[in-house]
C-alpha cells in the first residue's frame, strides 16, 4: 500500500535565525491572505538554540537590535524585538541604557520568545538526511529523528543549516582541544585549570581569553595569533553601509573582481577583527599585571601552535614564534580554538538535484537566492547563507535576516508555483 506523504509550499532545513526570520514571514503573510503557503522547518536540535556555547553573560552583540528578525520588512511586527522588551517590562529600562546593542543572552532570548510563536511549524529534533527530486517538479526530503524516518515533499526547499566550527588541519578534537563554541559547555571542567592555550585573534578569540581570566584568577590564560595586535573591528558609519540592503544589489552586479575587492575592503568590518572596548580592556589587564609583576595574561602574537600532546595531565603545547622561529613549550590543561566558522555546504544534500556550479565549484544563485538549475524552471532551492560569493559579506549575518526572508519568499509566490491549501500525494 503506497504511503500518503504531506506536500508543503515551503520547507526549510535548519532553523536558527535565518529559517525563523522566514518562518515569521510566512506567518505574518498568511494572516493577511485568502491564500494560505504551507511551510515546515525541519531542525536537528531539540529545541531553538543559537551559539548557545558563546553566550557569555556580559557579552553583547555586534549589530544593531534594529536588525532583527523583522524590522527592516515590517517595522509594525509584533515579533520585532521592541515588542519581546514590552512583553518582558523591560522596554522602559532598555530605552534608559541608551544602546542599540543587546547583552547577546538577551538577543538569545528574544530569538527563542520569537521562535515559541511559531513552533507550529517547527519538527525539532528532525536531522534532514536525503533530498531527491520526484516526478511532477517536487522534492522529498527524508528527515530522521527518534521517532525513524519521515518523508516530506516541498514545492520549495530553503536550506538554512548556519555555520560549522573551523579547526585548522590536523587539529583533532578532544576533552581538552575544542572549539570555543563549547566554551560554556566546559567552563565547569576549567575551573581548576591552570592554563589555557587561547588560539585566534578574533571576536570570539578575545572574549574567551577575557572569560578564562575572569573565570579561573588562579590560572594563566595564553592567547596565540599570528597578528601583532588584536585589530579593531570598522563599525563606522560609513563602512556599514556594506550591510545595507542596497549593497547587495550592488555585491550581485558587480564583476568578480570587484566582489573580491569588496571583501578584501571590508573584510575588517567582521572577519578576525575586535571590538575596541574588548581591545583596550584587554590591554589594561595586561599592563596593570606588569606592573604588579605577576603576569597571568601572556599574550603570544606573530605566533602559531605548531604542536599540541595530550599527556595525563594536560596537553603539552608548542608555540612558535613566526619572526623569530624560537618555540615555548606550554603545559596547558586546555587549547581551545578560536578559529571561526565555515558555511554548512548543502552540495551532498543536493547531489542528485541538477544545480549549476561556477568555475570555482560554488553553486550559482541568483539575486533572489535561488540556486540557478538546469533544467530551469522545477522545484526551488534557496540559500539562507553559503552566499558570500555571490551577495557579499551579509550572507552569514543577522543584518540581512528580515529582508532576505521577504525576498526569499516573494521569489517562492512569484516563480510561478502557487500557494495552496494542504493536500497530499500519493508517494
Amino acid at each position: 500500500m503506497s504511503q500518503a506523504v504531506p506536500v508543503y509550499d515551503l520547507v526549510g532545513v535548519g532553523f536558527g535565525p535565518s529559517n525563523l526570520a522566514l518562518a515569521i514571514a510566512l506567518t505574518e503573510r498568511n494572516a493577511h491572505s485568502p491564500v494560505r503557503t504551507t511551510g515546515v522547518f525541519l531542525e536537528r536540535q531539540p529545541r531553538f538554540g543559537w551559539h548557545r556555547g558563546m553566550l557569555i553573560e556580559d557579552a553583547t552583540m555586534q549589530v544593531s537590535f534594529l536588525k532583527d528578525l523583522v524590522t527592516l520588512r515590517n517595522p509594525a511586527s509584533e515579533f520585532s524585538f521592541l515588542c519581546y522588551l514590552h512583553g518582558k517590562d523591560r522596554l522602559i529600562d532598555f530605552i534608559n541604557h541608551k544602546s542599540l546593542f543587546p547583552l547577546r543572552v538577551e538577543f538569545h532570548d528574544y530569538l527563542e520568545w520569537a521562535a515559541a510563536k511559531v513552533d507550529d511549524l517547527v519538527c525539532y529534533g528532525h536531522e534532514v538526511v536525503g533530498v531527491e527530486p520526484v516526478e511532477g517538479g517536487y522534492l522529498d526530503v527524508t528527515a530522521r529523528s527518534r521517532d525513524g524516518v519521515s518523508v516530506y515533499r516541498a514545492r520549495n526547499l530553503v536550506f538554512a543549516t548556519g555555520l560549522r566550527p573551523h579547526l585548522p588541519p590536523g587539529v583533532v578534537p578532544s576533552a581538552r582541544v575544542w572549539h570555543n563554541r563549547d566554551l560554556l559547555d566546559r567552563a565547569a571542567q576549567l575551573e581548576a585549570g591552570k592554563r589555557f592555550v587561547v588560539v585566534g585573534a578574533g571576536q570570539s578569540a578575545a572574549e574567551v581569553v577575557a572569560f578564562l581570566h575572569d573565570r579561573v584568577p588562579a590560572a594563566e590564560v595564553c592567547a596565540v595569533f599570528a597578528r601583532y595586535g588584536y585589530s579593531p573591528a570598522d563599525d563606522s558609519a560609513f563602512a556599514n553601509r556594506i550591510f545595507d540592503p542596497a549593497a547587495v544589489d550592488d555585491f550581485f552586479d558587480a564583476p568578480a573582481d570587484v566582489k573580491r575587492s569588496l571583501v578584501d575592503y571590508h573584510a575588517n568590518t567582521n572577519y578576525s577583527v575586535v571590538d575596541i572596548d574588548l581591545i583596550d580592556e584587554l590591554y589594561r589587564r595586561v599592563y596593570r599585571e606588569k606592573v604588579l609583576g605577576a603576569q597571568r595574561l601572556r599574550l603570544f602574537n606573530v605566533s602559531r601552535v605548531v604542536d599540541a600532546v595530550e599527556t595525563p595531565s594536560g596537553v603539552r603545547t608548542t608555540v612558535e614564534s613566526l619572526a623569530t622561529g624560537e618555540r615555548t613549550l606550554l603545559d596547558a590543561d586546555a587549547v581551545i580554538y578560536a578559529t571561526g566558522y565555515r558555511p554548512a555546504d548543502p552540495g551532498p544534500l543536493l547531489a542528485s538535484c541538477p544545480c549549476d556550479r561556477d568555475e570555482a565549484g560554488r553553486l550559482r544563485v541568483g539575486r533572489d537566492y535561488r540556486v540557478v538549475t538546469d533544467p530551469a524552471p522545477g522545484p526551488g532551492i534557496y540559500l539562507q547563507g553559503g552566499t558570500e560569493h555571490t551577495h557579499g559579506i551579509t550572507s552569514s549575518l543577522l543584518s540581512n535576516t528580515a529582508i532576505r526572508a521577504a525576498e526569499i519568499l516573494a521569489s517562492i509566490h512569484g516563480s510561478g508555483v502557487p500557494a495552496t491549501t494542504p493536500q497530499y500525494t500519493t508517494a
